[in-house]
């Protein structure tokens, strides 16, 4: 191996360090907690290294979203390919985006709640974004009708944000969430 192979390597290995601790900080105490002062602390670093990988805490929350993103679209491809019809992918969808959600707080907010440095909505955006939105596209494709599909799914999308937002900020009772998915589910699909 080279010694050009190992220095990239290495580099690979402290930004998946950097994102991993910076993931598991905002897990346990919120994105607050996370500082470049305290992922340098977490991983054993000078801050001057956090900075070769990333400009700042936006740069780090970035990458968490990308990864996150990433992580959304393989469960969101599961729940759609693995169901029985269009309509039972829709509910398994919507279902897969809020259990995760819920399941993964900061990850969430890092990815669609926090002002991130990603191209959303645009040509330029990340592959990994595009893979995310094709999942939900391909989910109410089959139910758009006249409806443009691509439409139906950033409207489908906002839905199932705010209703996960909104329960998760205390504006909604939890206990109701799944009828308020039942209710977003039928309507969409008829």
């Amino acid at each position: 191996m080279s010694i050009q192979t190992r220095r990239e390597r290495e580099r690979a290995e402290r930004e998946r360090l950097i994102v991993t601790a910076a993931r598991e900080l905002a897990e346990a105490e919120g994105w607050d907690a996370v500082t470049t002062r305290r992922l340098a602390e977490e991983i054993e670093y000078s801050q001057p290294v956090l900075y070769s990988h990333f400009k700042g805490k936006n740069a780090i929350m970035t990458a968490v979203a990308v990864e996150g993103i990433a992580e959304l679209t393989a469960e969101l491809h599961t729940a759609r390919t693995s169901a029985s019809d269009p309509r039972q992918a829709l509910a398994d969808v919507g279902a897969a985006y809020a259990a995760f959600a819920e399941r993964r707080p900061a990850l969430y907010d890092a990815m669609f709640t926090h002002a991130v440095d990603l191209p959303f909505a645009s040509p330029q955006a990340p592959a990994t974004l595009q893979e995310g939105f094709a999942e939900l596209l391909e989910t109410v494709r089959p139910l758009a009708g006249e409806d443009p599909p691509e439409a139906l799914a950033e409207t489908f999308w906002s839905a199932l944000h705010g209703l996960v937002t909104l329960m998760r900020n205390g504006r909604m009772r939890r206990e109701e969430h799944e009828g308020r998915m039942a209710i977003l589910i039928r309507r969409f699909s008829n």
